[in-house]
């Protein structure tokens, strides 16, 4: 329902998602690229994010640079886990709970139908994550959400897409001839 309203009053969350369906339903002409301004790609995640992610997350926004994108948010980890229904131990619920800001940049490879995301540098706080602390939260934050995701390996890109393009500002679809 919350994903209704917002979509009513939000005309590049329209756009975006009609673009999007186009490229799953393989309406894209051969060829052809499908651009997402980062106007629609905030929009996308405004609407779509606590949708999959019902608590703990606010304030997303997206920029978008060469081959890289940075993703921006307020999350309460606890809240998230809690919201999974997924249990923590005191000592790591003293940790991770309240709400802080947090920084993920990402670098993309793509081409052939294939991608690669790298996962170049987690802020939390103002403090970067290490090694560890970085493995930790993909594990216990990110896995759960999207298990089947795949972090600093290849995998096939589906509906046709020969590659995903980040440049400044957008993000491009290639479409396959």
């Amino acid at each position: 329902m919350a994903a209704v309203l917002l979509h009513a009053a939000d005309p590049f969350y329209d756009s975006a998602r009609r673009k999007l369906d186009m490229i799953k339903e393989e309406r894209a002409r051969r060829g052809s690229v499908v651009t997402f301004p980062v106007g629609e790609v905030n929009a996308w995640a405004r609407v779509e994010v606590p949708e999959i992610v019902p608590e703990g997350i606010r304030n997303m926004r997206v920029e978008l640079g060469a081959g890289t994108a940075t993703g921006y948010a307020i999350v309460d980890f606890l809240k998230m886990r809690q919201a999974q229904g997924a249990a923590t131990g005191w000592f790591v619920s003293k940790l991770i709970e309240g709400e802080r800001p947090l920084r993920v940049t990402v670098r993309l490879e793509s081409a052939g139908g294939k991608c690669t995301v790298h996962l170049t540098r987690v802020d939390l706080a103002n403090a970067s994550a290490s090694n560890t602390v970085l493995d930790f939260l993909v594990k216990a934050f990110f896995m759960p959400l999207y298990p089947e995701a795949k972090i600093n390996e290849p995998f096939d890109l589906d509906y046709d897409m020969e590659r995903i393009e980040v440049r400044p500002g957008v993000a491009r679809v290639v479409i396959k001839r």
